[in-house]
């Protein structure tokens, strides 16, 4: 078993101390080159005495030293405590604890001690890899919730990182475990419950955790093939076998249980059969009653939480936060991807810095599930980025939870819907998925879900003609998703949504894509200005082969969006006008989408927003046409104008000013330069006094900045007060963003026709009426 800590030889020492006094550094600075809060660290390593394992390495790194020339080589006495060396004053089940302890040490460490990650071809250590995990003390689906209670903000505004975690509080798993000596852990699939039984019995095993307990791990699954042959599953008789293996008998073992000195860790209690489970959890049962002083601690994925122990306190594991994403690829990045400390810190920096791009919003939340975490690694590990089409990660993840992950533990479930298909349960959950997501559902009554089911399992050859059956298939169909795949969760009593919102929308894109003839694409593009509907969008745009079609649909519903507001159709009109008068060689849709900006009441989000413009044409971030820059500088000085107060003119005075000052604009304009010299001459002197100054703008303001708008919409053709009212703005933003959504979907599919290309690209923000 390695040690976490190390210590330097002296031969090290010496080595150490001649790189430190190269760098000619003091230790408070190598400690926080080295990322520690004191010195100290630095004063144990520099005079032989152990330091944490990361700790140590972390130091020989900054110091440009091997850590296997520095460490002393570790003896076998440092491995482990020999049983001498208990003192002589230990009590007797002490001595027996510490005597079981050293001779199942081997063991637990290596049912515990690694890692077996999904296309990874080699264990990993555990400590090398595993992150804290969290737990709630109240049970999600117990909770006497309404759906108005979980969907508290506007769909638009869904925050969908925290859609696991809702309203809910935390402790640590390790915190949970001292306060409850009996604890069931229930967690959706991949969210980390055997490896959080691993870290315990490992702790434990070390030293570091409950030191004067005996450490036990068991597999439920392995305990039921092992003993399927007997008449009768005893636990007592199988724990006693095992440890009779490396000479612990009987009769110390059962003291050590009576005395309440084991830790009793049972693993994957939903991995049983229907045959074993009956007998298992009668022989847990009668366990505990007998040796009721120790701590036991079951896992379970959520849906198996009908299975009731007396005295047991039911906790459930939390999705990763964010700091614990990042903690976990700090940890990847090194340990898996076998890069070095710092090449892996520096990946694992990327890795964050992407997944927290709003763009990335969908992966971030897949990332809270750790086995989904571990793929999101490794995609980003090959590819050095996240997949431009994400609806091939989503398919994988999908993958995963339905069949690689009971494959790779070789679980053989008995299913309640083994006459589905792996392509009918997937079809049944792009039904689910479309339906509530169409409906703007995120959370759903158990009733109505069990419906689609019913309805679904109504189209498939041999449907139960008993309306009765029929029902109670249809919700162990729903209770067989939820345990086997956690892709259906129960978030309160009989209310259901997506483990992920992420998977919601892909499956949503899935069957548009699926059943993509006219009349469905019609009704598909009439949610074109939806914000929710982005990212299904931009999955079926992806997904498609070709994707002309739809992205043609798109633009149509988008020019009918335009025209659906006369004042929203005039604007639009101007739009296009203004923008046809303009000198330059910049791409027609940029100058469009500048100016549409630039339109814009000042305090409007989109206002003076360039990046759509610049993405449409790159041109624009340098130096602007004449035009442009003309307009831009007259629309920034009206919008000062605007902001003023009489209270503040006396500040801003200068800043007007400033703003009229565009003589380097207005060489081939003279007859605009003569009349912004001519409202600037009417602006009071700024030696006037405050009080002065305020007058003069109460009295005159309003008049002065008219006129200013006035020449500028004479002259220029912008600056106009469209006075659109709140739901004519919203059609606007709906405009807008339906058409930088048209072009991120162009953007984003991977088989268009060069023609449908350039029609849009020629036609973005203009109304084919």
């Amino acid at each position: 078993m390695a040690k976490r800590s190390l210590q330097a030889s002296a031969q090290g020492i010496k080595k150490a101390k001649q790189a430190f006094r190269r760098k000619n550094w003091t230790q408070e600075y190598l400690a926080g080159e080295v990322g520690l809060e004191t010195r100290h660290p630095i004063w144990k390593f520099f005079t032989g005495k152990p330091v944490d394992r990361q700790v140590f390495q972390e130091i020989c790194f900054v110091l440009e030293l091997n850590p296997e020339e520095i460490a002393e080589q570790p003896t076998i006495e440092d491995e482990s405590i020999p049983f001498e060396t208990i003192p002589e004053n230990t009590s007797d089940i002490d001595v027996l604890v510490q005597k079981a302890r050293l001779a199942h040490q081997e063991k637990i460490q290596a049912q515990c001690g690694t890692l077996h990650l999904l296309d990874i071809a080699r264990p990993i250590e555990l400590d090398d890899l595993y992150v804290e995990v969290n737990v709630f003390e109240e049970i999600t689906s117990q909770r006497w919730l309404e759906i108005a209670d979980l969907q508290k903000l506007d769909s638009n505004d869904f925050d969908r990182f925290s859609l696991g975690n809702i309203n809910q509080q935390w402790i640590t798993g390790l915190e949970a475990v001292l306060k409850y000596s009996k604890l069931m852990v229930l967690g959706k699939t991949g969210s980390g419950r055997t490896t959080f039984l691993q870290s315990i019995a490992i702790h434990c095993n070390q030293g570091k955790f409950q030191p004067d307990c005996l450490p036990i791990f068991i597999s439920l699954k392995h305990f039921a093939e092992n003993t399927s042959e007997d008449y009768q599953i005893n636990l007592s008789k199988y724990l006693y076998q095992e440890f009779s293996e490396c000479g612990i008998y009987e009769a110390d073992l059962s003291t050590i249980f009576s005395h309440g000195k084991a830790i009793i860790l049972l693993d994957g209690l939903d991995e049983l059969t229907d045959e074993d489970s009956e007998k298992v959890i009668r022989e847990i049962r009668n366990f505990n009653e007998k040796y009721y002083k120790n701590i036991i601690i079951i896992t379970c994925r959520i849906a198996g939480q009908q299975y009731k122990f007396k005295g047991f306190t039911v906790v459930e594991i939390a999705d990763f936060s964010k700091s614990q994403i990042a903690a976990f690829a700090d940890k990847w990045f090194v340990a898996v991807a076998k890069n070095s400390l710092w090449e892996g810190k520096a990946k694992a920096s990327e890795f964050m810095q992407k997944l927290e791009l709003p763009e990335n919003q969908q992966i971030l939340e897949l990332a809270t599930t750790p086995i989904l975490l571990n793929l999101t690694c490794l995609v980003f590990q090959f590819l050095g980025d996240f997949p431009t089409l994400r609806s091939e990660l989503y398919k994988q993840a999908l993958e995963l939870l339905l069949v690689r992950w009971d494959e790779a533990r070789g679980i053989k479930r008995d299913e309640v819907y083994r006459n589905l298909s792996l392509i009918h349960k997937i079809k049944l959950l792009c039904r689910v998925a479309t339906t509530t997501f169409t409906q703007g559902d995120y959370f759903f009554p158990e009733t109505k879900i069990q419906q689609l089911i019913a309805d679904y399992l109504r189209q498939l050859p041999h449907p139960p003609t008993d309306l009765e059956a029929l029902q109670l298939d249809s919700k162990a169909v729903l209770k067989a998703i939820e345990a086997q795949h956690g892709l259906l969760l129960e978030q309160a009593r009989g209310i259901y949504s997506f483990s992920h919102l992420t998977f919601q929308e892909y499956l949503t894109a899935r069957e548009i894509v699926a059943s993509a003839n006219s009349q469905a694409l019609q009704e598909f593009v009439t949610h074109v200005g939806k914000k929710r509907w982005r990212e299904v969008f931009l999955l079926a745009a992806g997904m498609m082969q070709p994707a002309d079609d739809l992205l043609l649909l798109m633009k149509q519903q988008i020019d009918i969006l335009g025209i659906s507001n006369q004042k929203l159709q005039n604007f639009l009109v101007w739009l296009g006008e203004k923008s046809s008068t303009v000198n330059g060689s910049y791409y027609p849709a940029s100058v469009r989408a500048f100016y549409f900006t630039l339109a814009l009441p000042p305090d409007h989000p989109l206002a003076h927003n360039q990046n759509l413009a610049l993405s449409l044409d790159r041109r624009l971030a340098g130096k602007l046409a004449v035009d442009l820059a003309l307009d831009l500088a007259l629309i920034h000085a009206l919008a000062v104008s605007l902001k003023i107060t009489g209270d503040i003119f006396c500040q801003r005075l200068s800043a007007i000013a400033l703003a009229l000052d565009l003589q380097h604009l207005l060489q081939d304009r003279p007859a605009l330069e003569q009349s912004l010299q001519q409202l600037h001459a009417e602006l009071p002197s700024p030696q006037e006094s405050r009080i002065t100054l305020k007058a003069w703008w109460q009295a005159n303001g309003e008049t002065w900045t008219g006129k200013l708008r006035n020449l500028i919409v004479s002259d220029r053709q912008i600056g106009h007060d469209w006075q659109f009212d709140e739901s004519e703005l919203q059609i606007l933003q709906q405009y807008w963003n339906a058409n930088k959504l048209l072009l991120d979907c162009l953007n984003n599919a991977g088989n268009v026709t060069f023609t449908t290309i350039r029609s849009i690209e020629k036609n973005l923000f203009l109304v084919n009426s």
